[in-house]
Order: structure tokens, then C-alpha cells, then sequence
């Protein structure tokens, strides 16, 4: 099995402090993720005055300020990113973020240069923006947060028609027309992953639904893995087991820390664990075969059985099903063979427990 991409997401868990975005960079380094994951966005350019705050927003703070104030404060500025990817470069992490606009989409794939762009599950129905992410050409994580199927689709069909780039107009028949296309399919693959995810925060666990990491993978043929927003580390675990190539999950350095996602994310140690918990269960899966391993060989002689004398057996005497039996070692005549053995002579004495030998 290939390696998980575990990205450790820091998200606004920053609070608007760099020091403290340093801090959550030493941290997933230290837990052995592969990348961690910060938001960029010009607040003002992503919510509305009149937009109003999630209900998890308000419990963990407060109703006083709108999602606009509260988001502005947790704005990064360009050079803190550029000091965020240096500092991510110099612990041996790949540094990502979350673009949720235009502006911040171009400085991250043109000023960054990041590796990868991540697609939020709030972004899957805006198309504009998607066709702005297919165009960069950059690998690209499609989050599905909140859709369905349809809109899952829908949304491909946008990356394929922006990732052609033939000079149509965009329309949705133009993008159903990009997703059924041969280049697009093929584009899609080289360049898109899924996402599951249940944008709750945090999610119930009645409502992951890891099954439908087997449905995206079914319906579109691409590498999927999950974003996870539930309490704890059991099911970005079982999600791996599951097939899963990419695992997201919040993280903090201190979950009573104030700002509005600090409750669902896992603390350092935690993160640490389910780093090391999924590196386990990759070796773990195997490739597959069934067979003995090298470990189980020296144990099957001792755990197995033979077929033994039940009693003493005089020499010349025919094989019963009252004088011999089936007991450890293994390394005799298999108990397979028991039926065949019954009715033979025997061609020596037996006492008790010694292998019978044709």
C-alpha cells in the first residue's frame, strides 16, 4: 500500500498570531504528518455584513461579533504566509492553505507556488472560482462537505473543462460536456482527488457515513480520502483501513483556546497518535495474499495437530476411531488425512501419544 498523506489542518487555529501558527507548525512536525494546512482569504471578499455565523461559530464565540469581524481577525497577511512557508520548509513539512477567494487562489499558486491546492466543501458549488482553480494546473483536493452526488459531479465537470482549456464559454453543458470527454476524464485523474467529509464541528459520528468514501470512489474512479471533524482519532483510523489516500484533520495546540474551531481539533499528542496509528495500519493492511507469514511458520508445528496413537497399538492391528486421535505437535500425519488412515495396519507398536506413522 502506498503511504497515507496525513495534512495536519491548523486552519484559523492561528488566532491572527504568527508565533502561535509557528507553534502549530512545530507541532505537526513533531507528530510526523506530512503537511499542515493553514486558510487564506481577504475576509471581506469572502463574507457578506449580512452573513450570520454558524451555530458552532456562536457556542464556541459568542454572538457579539458578526462572521465577518470574526473571520477578519483571523486574516494572515502575505508576508506571514511567505515566513509560514519558511518556517514549514525549515521543519521538513510541505506547507498548504485553503484559498477562498481569487486574490488568494492566485498569490498561493503563483507567489507560493504551492505543490497543491485544496478545495473547501463551501467552495463545490462555485463555479466561477472552481474553473479559476482548474486553471492553474496545479494538483488539485476536492472536499465534499454538505453535497451530493450530482453537485460532486457538477463540480468535476468544472475542473475538466478548466483544466482543457478549449476556449469555450463556460456553461453547465459545457462542463457536463468536458466531464464525459476522454481528455477530461484523463485530466481528472492525473490531477483531482475527493474528499468525504461531514462539515459539522464537531461531526456526529452517526453522520460520517464512512461508506460513502466506497460510493465517490465507485461513481467517479478517483483516489479518495476523508477530511475528519469528529471528536478523537478512530475514525481518520478506520477511514485509512477503509481505503482512504489522504486524511485531513484538525489540530490546536489547545482546545480551550479561544476562536471557533478549537473544540473539534486534536491536540499535539493526539495528532501525534493518529499519525502513528495510521503508519501502523498501513503496514498492517498487507498486500493482500493469504498465506502463512514468516512469523506464523515456526508457530503452526506447535499449533497444529497430528494424528497419535489413542492407547497402545499392537503391531498388526488395524487404525480405529478409538485408538487413534488428533493432538500437538503438528509435524506427523495431518488430521486431513484421518479418514484415509482409519482401516490401515499398523506396522509397529504404539504407546499413548506417539504419531502414526503409514
Amino acid at each position: 500500500m502506498s503511504k497515507t498523506f496525513i495534512i495536519a489542518e491548523a486552519g484559523v487555529n492561528h488566532n491572527g498570531s504568527l508565533d502561535l501558527a509557528f507553534q502549530l507548525i512545530d507541532a505537526a512536525a513533531e507528530a510526523g504528518v506530512d503537511a499542515v494546512k493553514f486558510q487564506t482569504f481577504k475576509a471581506e471578499q469572502v463574507v457578506s455584513r449580512f452573513a450570520p455565523k454558524a451555530a458552532y461559530q456562536s457556542l464556541n464565540t459568542g454572538s457579539a461579533e458578526s462572521q465577518l469581524e470574526m473571520v477578519k481577525k483571523l486574516e494572515l497577511g502575505e508576508k506571514q504566509h511567505l515566513a509560514l512557508v519558511a518556517h514549514c520548509q525549515k521543519r521538513g513539512l510541505e506547507f498548504m492553505s485553503t484559498p477562498f477567494d481569487p486574490d488568494s487562489l492566485g498569490f498561493l499558486s503563483n507567489t507560493i507556488n504551492v505543490s497543491r491546492l485544496k478545495i473547501p466543501s463551501g467552495e463545490i458549488t462555485n463555479g466561477p472560482l472552481l474553473l479559476e482553480f482548474a486553471q492553474t494546473g496545479k494538483p488539485l483536493i476536492l472536499s465534499t462537505g454538505m453535497s451530493t452526488l450530482d453537485e460532486v459531479k457538477t463540480a468535476l465537470g468544472v475542473l475538466a473543462f478548466g483544466s482543457i482549456n478549449s476556449g469555450k464559454e463556460p456553461s453547465l453543458a459545457a462542463f457536463k460536456e468536458a466531464y464525459l470527454s476522454h481528455e477530461g476524464q484523463g485530466l481528472l485523474k492525473e490531477k483531482v482527488s475527493i474528499l468525504h467529509c461531514t462539515t459539522e464541528y464537531p461531526a456526529p459520528f452517526t453522520e460520517v457515513n464512512l461508506k460513502a468514501m466506497d460510493t465517490l470512489k465507485d461513481k467517479f474512479a478517483l483516489p479518495v480520502g476523508y477530511s475528519d471533524h469528529t471528536m478523537g482519532i478512530a475514525v481518520p483510523i478506520a477511514a485509512v483501513a477503509r481505503g482512504a489516500v489522504i486524511i485531513e484533520k484538525h489540530f490546536t495546540l489547545d482546545r480551550n483556546l479561544p476562536g471557533p474551531d478549537h473544540k473539534a481539533s486534536l491536540e499535539p499528542e493526539e495528532l501525534r497518535r493518529m499519525a502513528a496509528s495510521i503508519r501502523q495500519i498501513e503496514t498492517a493492511l498487507g498486500n493482500g495474499l493469504k498465506q502463512p507469514t514468516a512469523s506464523e511458520l515456526k508457530n503452526m508445528a506447535v499449533a497444529r495437530k497430528s494424528l497419535v496413537a489413542n492407547g497402545k497399538i499392537k503391531k498388526g492391528e488395524p487404525f480405529t476411531e478409538d485408538n487413534i486421535t488428533a493432538k500437538r505437535p503438528g509435524n506427523g500425519i495431518s488430521p486431513l488425512y484421518y479418514w484415509d488412515v482409519l482401516g490401515e495396519i499398523a506396522t509397529r507398536d504404539y504407546s499413548i501419544d506417539e504419531k502414526v506413522e503409514l
